[in-house]
């Protein structure tokens, strides 16, 4: 969730948790994603998400995988910035999450943790690079191997991916939005295309 908002907090917009407030920090080039991109997401996905398996790669504020966990995912929040780390560690303490849930906290490489998933175990991708960095590819990669068969990836862009750039890598577009500066697509995966000889 990264370029500055402004805005000292975001809310979680629905489920267990709904108007939650998630403080967001004054880090260079965090930008948590906007309410109205969240909210349609969300509504694309539905508000029952209970037993998926997620995971968000570059948690920033944590805006979009307590969104999911919210409603009833399991949810892993990976983030390298250890001050983002400390904040969402102290969100996860005030929100309780029912012991029947698993929401945790990982300080590290979004890529690293879905190359260590197993294969296809995850139902849910969070990608939300930061826009000036050249992870949008690699990132997609991981997730193609880690996304379950039936499974979504969402990503955020300065930019539209479009079939051609997305099917190489194995996605094909379901949903696209635009909101401002903000491209998000809400890809399935398909059969990989291989280059031609």
């Amino acid at each position: 969730m990264r370029t500055p908002t402004g805005r000292g907090e975001v809310r979680i917009i629905g489920g267990q948790w709904k108007r939650t407030r998630l403080p967001v920090a004054q880090q260079p080039g965090l930008r948590p994603t906007p309410d109205r991109v969240r909210e349609t997401l969300f509504n694309w996905l539905g508000s029952n998400l209970t037993g998926w398996r997620c995971l968000d790669a570059f948690a920033g504020t944590g805006a979009l995988g307590l969104e999911a966990a919210s409603r009833g995912a399991n949810v892993e929040l990976v983030e390298s910035d250890p001050v983002l780390v400390a904040r969402l560690r102290a969100v996860l303490q005030r929100l309780q999450v029912p012991p029947t849930q698993q929401v945790t906290v990982q300080r590290g490489d979004g890529i690293a943790a879905l190359r260590q998933s197993a294969p296809a175990s995850l139902q849910l991708i969070f990608l939300d690079p930061p826009f000036a960095s050249d992870l949008f590819t690699p990132a997609l990669q991981a997730a193609r191997r880690a996304v379950a068969p039936q499974g979504f990836v969402y990503l955020e862009a300065p930019h539209l991916w479009d079939a051609a750039a997305l099917a190489p890598l194995g996605f094909a577009a379901h949903r696209t939005l635009r909101a401002g500066a903000v491209h998000a697509h809400l890809l399935r995966p398909v059969e990989l295309v291989q280059d031609a000889p």
